[in-house]
C-alpha cells in the first residue's frame, strides 16, 4: 500500500509555535515521568491513543513537537494520552529508565476515567516508534494495534548505519557485541513474533530512519502491514497540514473505530 503527495513547502513542525499543553498527569516522582492527556467532546468513554515522541531517546527532544498532531487526533474524538519519559542525558534515562517509563506511563491510563481501555492504540513516531513497538511486546496492557511512524524498528541495523550519530549505542549503553543482550530485548526486530497487529507507515524520502527498516520489519513479521508514503521525508507523517495526513489518521483510527 502506498500514497503519493506532493505538499507545498511547510514550515517544519519542529520550528512553529506548539499548541496549549494537555492535562499533565504524573506517573511517576521523576519530572519527566507524566503524560500529557487530552480529552475530545462527546460522551464517554472515548477510545485513546497512547502516543510515544521520537528524537533519538535525547533529552534535547520532549514531547512538544507531537502537540499539533495530538491535537488533531483529539479532535477525531479521540483520548489522546502522549507520554513524556526519561531521556539519554537525564538521570535514569536510556536502557533500561527509558523502556521502564514507557511501560510505568502506559499503565497509568488504567487509572484515568473516561477511556475505553477496550479500544486502545499505540502511536509511535521514530525513535517513539521503536518504544511503541516494544511496548506492544511486552504486553502491559490489551492494544488494538501499534502504529510504527518512521520507526526505528531494528535495533542492529540502525547501529550498522549509525543512525542519530551513535544514538543508538547511547541508548543501550554500547554496540551489538558489547552488549548483544540489551539489543535482543529492546529491539522490534528481535522481538518478533508480535501479537498485536502492527501498521508501519514510512517516508520513502526519509534520510533520518531509512524506509528499508520499515520494509524489512513488515517483510519479518507475519501480522505487519507497510504502508509507504510516496516522497515524504521524516516528518510528514506527524504533520497534520500535509497532504499525507489523512492517510495517517485513517490508520491510527481504523484499530479503534470498528473498520479495520
Amino acid at each position: 500500500m502506498s500514497a503519493t503527495a506532493h505538499p507545498a513547502a511547510l514550515d517544519n513542525i519542529l520550528q512553529i509555535p506548539p499548541p496549549e499543553p494537555g492535562q499533565r498527569i504524573s506517573y511517576g516522582d521523576d519530572p519527566n515521568q507524566f503524560g500529557e492527556l487530552r480529552l475530545p467532546d462527546g460522551k464517554e468513554p472515548h477510545p485513546l491513543v497512547i502516543f510515544i515522541h521520537g528524537g533519538f531517546w535525547r533529552a534535547a527532544y520532549d514531547l512538544t513537537h507531537a502537540g499539533h498532531l495530538c491535537v488533531a487526533l483529539a479532535q477525531t474524538g479521540c483520548a489522546v494520552w502522549s507520554l513524556e519519559y526519561r531521556r539519554v542525558g537525564q538521570p535514569g534515562g536510556g536502557y533500561p529508565g527509558t523502556l521502564d517509563d514507557v511501560r510505568a506511563g502506559a499503565r497509568r491510563v488504567t487509572q484515568i476515567p473516561g477511556l475505553d481501555l477496550q479500544r486502545v492504540v499505540v502511536v509511535g513516531h521514530s525513535a517513539g516508534g521503536q518504544l511503541a513497538l516494544w511496548l506492544a511486546a511486552q504486553e502491559t496492557i490489551a492494544l488494538k494495534a501499534v502504529v510504527a511512524l518512521a520507526a526505528v524498528s531494528d535495533l542492529r541495523r540502525g547501529h550498522a548505519l549509525n543512525l542519530g550519530s551513535g544514538a543508538i549505542e547511547a541508548f543501550l549503553g554500547g554496540s551489538p557485541a558489547q552488549c548483544g543482550d540489551r539489543y535482543g530485548l529492546a529491539s522490534p526486530m528481535d522481538l518478533l513474533p508480535l501479537k498485536t497487529p502492527q501498521v508501519l507507515l514510512h517516508g520513502t524520502d526519509d534520510d533520518t530512519i531509512p524506509f528499508e527498516l520499515s520494509e524489512q520489519f513488515a517483510n519479518a513479521s507475519a501480522n505487519a502491514r507497510l504502508v509507504a508514503l510516496r516522497g515524504a521525508g521524516h516528518f510528514e507523517p506527524i504533520d497534520p497540514r500535509t497532504e499525507y495526513w489523512p492517510l495517517v489518521l485513517e490508520n491510527i483510527l481504523a484499530p479503534i473505530s470498528g473498520h479495520e
